[in-house]
């Protein structure tokens, strides 16, 4: 009966959730309206852009371009959204849509085309992507299956900044990664193109880029396979159905092919410069320094303009320890792009380094209102707490704690020494266990990554009248990080009784025995 229950109530749940399709017409499961759409686009286009690489800068006439373009096929799309184009500092190749529109095209994308209308079918098809509910669906289907909890998970491919993103990025990076269906490629490549041939586009470029990018999947290039092919995979299907569409529109119009070069001149005249930093950070992580520096050193030279450069001269040197030259070359990078998160956090844990404190906390906190990090966390509540602020201290080390990296494992040792004998039930679990006799016993858990000691426990029990009584019992010796202890309590309650005993430490120390 129970099964039969949840069958009905799911049932009413997917007919009660059906929309329209803006796009194809037809009607489809859909669990989020078109203002959880809105939010979760405004709230994550930011911090997913931050957590990729940040805004392409070098040259802001290439946003400028690339958001007059896509402007335009979006002008002429069957859903009115605040559609917006970002271009990405990644040489990634690479493209995607948030829902409510937020569209990001990275810079490595940008170098593998030829022409406007290339980049006119790329921005169509994740126009396609957000006009469609095509990301809303797929959170639709994950709540299902989820029984309504939304999944986070920050993407960890590629350049690092996406390992150290921790808040605000999640939902976003999801829907970013998430691997779009059969149907909704194919719906895209279709209305991609027609809203190509409304735009005036001809759209034989949809071809052209199929084709490239069929090739490039065959040459089996890494960064495309962890950019673009991850959730968009190409096949000889897809370009076939494309030249089919095309054929059966029958219809010309603007290729832009110099029109594309002229825009993308610059980019195209620094693709050294960034061939270069890539091997420069082969070289780093092998620990070549002075080759990695010598390529850093020539990609600048090509083109001064990019912080990325600056920034990774500056890893290098704090690699080395030399703090101050690292602070120059982070101060470099901000002067070029002061909107990126990572410069700014790389200067305030050196300037923390350097006991510059006032320094430190600014930029640390720079960086947490582009995107929050473990990292920046950490480094806050250490200064709090050097400074006498405890409160702040633990403010900053829990909002670090949750994560698995490094610093938020530092900032959960930290967080525990500070807070362990204010709240020691938050970090000890309890659970007790009534046996058929009516003996007692509790199992301790110790959640910290540190060892504990003068655990004081206290138990809620009923006594033979059913009365609420209450005892404390001293645990001896050390409780060690992650373990759990079994411990009999002397106590005999009525085993009917069992469900109204509670328990919880209401005292317990960080032991000095590590």
């Amino acid at each position: 009966m129970k099964k039969i229950g949840f069958l009905v109530a799911l049932t009413a749940l997917v007919l009660g959730g059906c929309a329209t399709n803006p796009v194809t017409g037809k009607r489809e499961l859909s669990l989020v309206g078109e203002d959880w759409e809105l939010q979760v686009g405004a709230q994550q286009y930011a911090p997913s852009r931050q957590s990729q690489g940040g805004d392409y800068l070098a040259d802001p006439a290439i946003q400028a371009y690339v958001n007059k373009v896509g402007q335009r096929v979006a002008s002429v799309s069957d859903r009115k959204l605040p559609y917006e184009f970002k271009v990405i500092n990644s040489g990634v190749p690479n493209a995607w849509a948030l829902p409510g529109g937020k569209i990001a095209i990275n810079r490595g994308l940008l170098t593998e085309m030829k022409s406007e209308a290339e980049l006119a079918a790329v921005l169509g098809h994740e126009v396609v992507h957000a006009a469609a509910k095509h990301g809303a669906k797929g959170m639709s289907r994950g709540m299902l299956l989820q029984g309504g909890v939304l999944a986070a998970t920050i993407a960890s491919s590629g350049k690092d900044y996406s390992n150290l993103a921790q808040m605000g990025a999640s939902i976003g990076a999801q829907l970013i990664s998430t691997r779009y269906g059969r149907d909704a490629e194919r719906e895209s490549d279709r209305f991609g193109i027609e809203y190509m041939v409304r735009a005036g586009y001809d759209p034989q470029g949809a071809v052209d880029l199929q084709q490239t990018f069929l090739q490039l999947s065959k040459d089996r290039r890494q960064d495309f396979l962890t950019g673009l092919f991850a959730s968009h995979p190409p096949s000889a299907e897809r370009l076939a159905n494309n030249k089919k569409i095309v054929a059966a529109l029958n219809a010309g119009g603007e290729t832009g092919r110099e029109t594309y070069q002229r825009n993308m001149s610059r980019l195209f005249k620094a693709q050294p410069a960034y061939d270069a930093f890539e091997q420069a950070q082969k070289a780093f992580a092998d620990k070549d320094y002075a080759g990695a520096k010598a390529l850093v050193r020539r990609a600048i030279s090509i083109e001064p303009r990019d912080g990325h450069f600056h920034s990774t001269l500056g890893d290098m040197e704090l690699e080395s320890e030399n703090y101050r030259g690292a602070l120059r070359h982070y101060s470099d990078a901000i002067r070029l792009n002061d909107d990126f998160f990572y410069y700014h956090l790389r200067k305030g844990l050196v300037s923390e380094k350097l006991r510059d404190y006032r320094t430190a906390t600014a930029s640390l906190n720079r960086s947490v209102e582009l995107l929050p990090t473990a990292d920046a966390h950490n480094a806050l509540g250490n200064i709090a707490q050097l400074s006498g602020q405890t409160e702040r201290a633990v403010t900053e080390y829990t909002k670090a704690a949750g994560h698995k990296s490094p610093a938020g494992q530092a900032a959960l040792g930290s967080l525990v020494d500070l807070d362990l004998p204010k709240n020691p039930s938050k970090y000890v679990a309890t659970r007790t266990q009534v046996a058929k006799d009516g003996s007692v016993t509790l199992l301790m858990q110790n959640k910290t990554p540190r060892n504990i000691d003068s655990v004081v426990l206290k138990v809620i029990y009923p006594d033979a009248n059913g009365q609420m009584r209450e005892v404390t019992e001293r645990i001896n010796g050390v409780l060690a990080a992650g373990k759990t202890q079994k411990i009999n309590v002397p106590l005999r309650i009525n085993p009917a009784l069992a469900s109204k005993i509670q328990s919880g430490v209401v005292r317990a120390a960080v032991s000095s025995r590590q």
